[in-house]
């Protein structure tokens, strides 16, 4: 359910990391940046929400990868698709590596709010937004996005980063099969809220977001019992 660097074109690296883009997310962006075309004045500033939203993603992804290379793993490979960005991970196999590695990726989002509501601020206490309220409504939006984005991760629902900070929690005490399997377990639950709500709201979006976190939630489900089937605890 991932998306693969073989349907996807590189942009760019950084830090021997290689970022790539996945064919999908273009498709989805016209969608995306249509659907909100009353926002703005120009379509022009729903392209930059848009690709704002990505640089936030990316952000959160080398804050992944970077983490996990402190720890001693390897990271050296980013794909961005209409569901977010993957940062693809080989972690060391201890649960403080583990953590540190998915923690990371939220506390960018944390590092960027007081960043965005300052320039906002100071954007608007020199009086550089009252000419331009597309540019004012631009970085409401931004500030929005980011927020969205890390409660959104931190729903205890693996495989979102919050699912696997608990399963990191867990390990400390259960071990890694076990933490596993009870994180994806309470994911299921988390899951089984995010399928009524797409189905109460009526959104396509959301459903296709529930089935792909159901398919990982329950890959990460049987692959610990599997784990456990072989005496792992």
């Amino acid at each position: 359910m991932f998306p693969a660097q073989e349907k996807s074109f590189r942009l760019f690296a950084f830090a021997g990391i290689q970022v790539y883009l996945h064919w999908s997310w273009l498709l989805v962006a016209v969608y995306a940046v249509m659907a909100r075309s009353g926002r703005y004045s120009s379509l022009v500033w729903n392209v930059a929400e848009y690709v704002a939203l990505f640089c936030i993603v990316l952000l959160h992804e080398f804050g992944h990868s970077l983490a996990c290379r402190q720890v001693g793993g390897r990271a050296d490979e980013i794909i961005l698709w209409p569901f977010g960005g993957i940062a693809y991970l080989a972690t060391p196999q201890r649960p403080g590596a583990t953590l540190w590695s998915v923690a990371a990726g939220p506390l960018v989002n944390v590092v960027l709010a007081p960043v965005l509501f300052g320039v906002a601020w100071l954007a608007r206490e020199q009086g550089l937004l009252a000419p331009y309220p597309d540019f004012d409504n631009f970085l409401a939006d931004i500030q929005k996005v980011n927020l969205l984005l890390l409660a959104f991760n931190l729903l205890p629902v693996y495989p979102l980063d919050g699912g696997q900070i608990l399963r990191s929690l867990l390990w400390y005490v259960t071990g890694p099969a076990t933490s596993l399997l009870v994180a994806s377990a309470i994911g299921f639950v988390g899951i089984a809220g995010l399928a009524g709500l797409a189905i109460w709201s009526q959104s396509l979006w959301t459903g296709l977001m529930t089935f792909f976190l159901f398919s990982n939630c329950l890959a990460a489900f049987n692959q610990a019992r599997a784990m456990r089937g072989r005496g792992v605890g």
